[in-house]
């Protein structure tokens, strides 16, 4: 069983290539020109993950991060979010890297069984990096205006990160 495991990805590559070549496609010469469109979509997307990736550190070096999470701290704390889960929030739409850092923290500051912990690890699971993902996408295709994608993704971010809080204190009390 184990084996069959280890060789799911190269078995399901050689059955690409195989029905590739059973239906007269030049497989190498679909995977070279793939292998440029994938390389080509990275230089474009390069510099709009820079200047995202520079914003974020910017906001941790400067302190508004926390100052935001000061600010935000008794409106969450009402709805039944975790205070000490803000910095989180305000992070994850924004950084993945960062996000995995602040909850690290939290889950060492608080213990993986307490129910920071548990839901700084349920809104790291439940939410995407809405600002990351769209330049990516967008960038890649060119978009410059997004319309309605930020603000959509980002009530799906709220809406996770709640969902996360409720979630934990069901299944885990508190």
């Amino acid at each position: 069983m184990s084996l069959l495991f280890n060789m799911m990805v190269p078995l399901i590559i050689a059955a690409v290539a195989v029905y590739g070549m059973l239906r007269r496609v030049d497989v190498y010469d679909s995977l070279v020109t793939g292998g440029k469109e994938g390389l080509a979509t990275t230089v474009r997307v390069i510099p709009a993950l820079v200047g995202l990736l520079t914003a974020v550190y910017m906001l941790r070096a400067s302190g508004a991060l926390e100052l935001a999470a000061s600010a935000l701290s008794p409106v969450l704390t009402a709805v039944g979010i975790p205070a000490e889960t803000v910095a989180l929030m305000l992070v994850r739409p924004v950084s993945g890297s960062a996000a995995l850092g602040v909850g690290a923290e939290l889950i060492t500051t608080y213990g993986v069984d307490s129910a920071i912990g548990r839901t700084a690890a349920v809104m790291l699971g439940s939410t995407e990096t809405t600002f990351y993902t769209i330049a990516v996408y967008f960038g890649a295709i060119g978009v410059r205006k997004t319309r309605y994608a930020i603000p959509a993704a980002l009530c799906a971010d709220l809406a996770g990160f709640a969902a996360s809080a409720f979630a934990v204190r069901l299944f885990f009390g508190g």
